[in-house]
């Protein structure tokens, strides 16, 4: 018997025996609702112990081919391989319906399917390995994508896999994944709000490309705690959120605590903004830019902990143009031995090339408050009316051959033990303090206005 819409939509509240499979399966009364087809008409049911892969594959498949949601009682369906086409509504009671992966590469897939809603489902990994590429939900190819109040726990791989993906990823909860909790490549639209990511192993949200391009990914009003770089490397694991390839993307006013690395770290991204965000215990750079980027907006972010705070870099690699602003830095620390040397860090703001750097509050920067540029990587940086306080140098900046010009002009440094501006050759100081005597003799540098206590 084919289930079209007009036999869904005769059932009656009283219940109904549809063959399935050469079976007759009794429907439950008041399995068709305004709301949608409730998923035991198929033969579906909670707490079975065995894999009911084919049954929910009919159940999806008739529910999406006549553009009714399907709705799951509350209780546990055990299942892998799942095909979502265009279409598919899955809905479940949130925190009572849940979906455990069996033997499978993931547990629920689609590739160029459209419209598809996912909300108030549980969806459980069981901790079993996932190839690489795959996510507990694999989606690739889709538009107008919907993920609402739904958790994602226990996968052996990513937790969220989206490739090419238009849609929005909201209120969910992502916690105790292999890899990423939501790993997004060659976005076309992409909306990541207002989740909740905790214990990833090795990163909490990823917005990459295959190539440089426009991306516009928004990473709005999350929460990502407790990040670790399992699979170790020196950056490409252990992020809050990392940035690659990615060009206009808008990370923005999530809350961001205890990642191995970074906060948010972007990487060859263009016109990346990061602002509004609140990141504390970081192990590395709390907000980082790096490599191959032209235009950054890192603004009114708050970082409290952290070996580096901002770090704006790799003018060698085309890294430039950029505005830092408004951001509160403190309580910084240096790795190991505090001495000078390149595994230290305790800076709070670093910037290299074309850069605006205006407005920031920085304390407790054992090394120094603000560091511009490396050797003669240094071109064209204003530093204005900032305030560094308790750091052994408050402004450092690079008087190496070949470095650039820096205005640093109107800013309050107070307690600089070695110095309110300092010249540097790489990490070797070479001058005395130069709001004091001596910078004349850089031609580059325009140090003015600046008030020492």
């Amino acid at each position: 018997m084919a289930i079209d819409r007009r036999t869904l939509l005769g059932f009656s509240a009283a219940g109904v025996a549809i063959p399935l499979g050469g079976k007759i399966v009794h429907a439950a009364p008041s399995a068709i609702g305004a709301f949608g087809v409730d998923a035991t008409i198929f033969g579906v049911r909670p707490d079975a112990l065995e894999d009911q892969s084919m049954l929910l594959q009919r159940a999806i498949e008739a529910a999406a081919r006549n553009r009714v949601p399907l709705m799951f009682p509350p209780g546990v369906y055990r299942a892998a391989d799942l095909v979502l086409p265009t279409g598919s509504q899955l809905l479940g009671v949130r925190g009572a319906t849940r979906l455990q992966l069996g033997y499978g590469a993931s547990l629920i897939a689609a590739s160029g399917a459209h419209d598809i809603t996912l909300q108030g489902l549980t969806f459980d990994g069981s901790g079993r390995q996932l190839p690489d590429n795959r996510g507990l939900l694999t989606l690739r190819d889709t538009q107008g994508l919907r993920i609402f109040d739904c958790t994602l726990m226990a996968s052996g791989g990513n937790g969220l896999h989206l490739e090419r993906a238009v849609g929005e990823i909201s209120g969910n909860t992502i916690v105790n994944v292999a890899k990423a909790a939501i790993f997004s490549l060659d976005a076309r639209g992409l909306v990541i709000r207002g989740n909740v990511v905790r214990e990833a192993a090795n990163n909490g949200i990823l917005v990459w490309r295959s190539a440089k391009g426009d991306d516009g990914t928004l990473v709005l009003a999350n929460r990502i705690e407790e990040i670790g770089a399992k699979d170790g490397g020196s950056g490409q694991n252990g992020n809050g959120v990392n940035v690659f390839r990615a060009g206009n993307v808008i990370v923005a006013d999530n809350r961001i605590h205890a990642c191995a690395f970074s906060a948010v770290r972007g990487n060859a991204a263009a016109n990346l903004q990061v602002r509004g965000n609140t990141a504390t215990q970081l192990g590395e750079v709390a907000i980082y830019s790096e490599f191959g980027f032209e235009g950054a907006l890192i603004a009114a972010n708050v970082i409290d902990g952290a070996a580096l705070g901002v770090s704006i870099t790799n003018f060698n690699e085309g890294g430039r143009l950029a505005v830092c602003q408004g951001n509160l830095v403190r309580n910084l620390f240096t790795r190991g031995d505090p001495k000078l040397d390149t595994e230290a860090r305790g800076v709070g703001i670093a910037v290299e090339a074309d850069t605006a750097v205006t407005g920031n509050v920085i304390e407790g920067a054992p090394l120094a408050g603000i560091w511009l540029g490396w050797k003669q990587y240094l071109r064209d940086v204003t530093v204005t009316s900032n305030l560094v306080r308790k750091s052994q140098m408050g402004i450092a900046v690079s008087v190496a051959p070949g470095a650039g010009s820096a205005l640093v002009a109107d800013n309050l440094i107070a307690g600089a033990t070695l110095g309110a501006v300092v010249g540097m050759d790489g990490l070797k100081p070479v001058t005395g303090d130069l709001t004091r005597d001596g910078a004349a003799r850089f031609a580059q540098l325009t140090i003015t206005g600046n008030r020492v206590q």
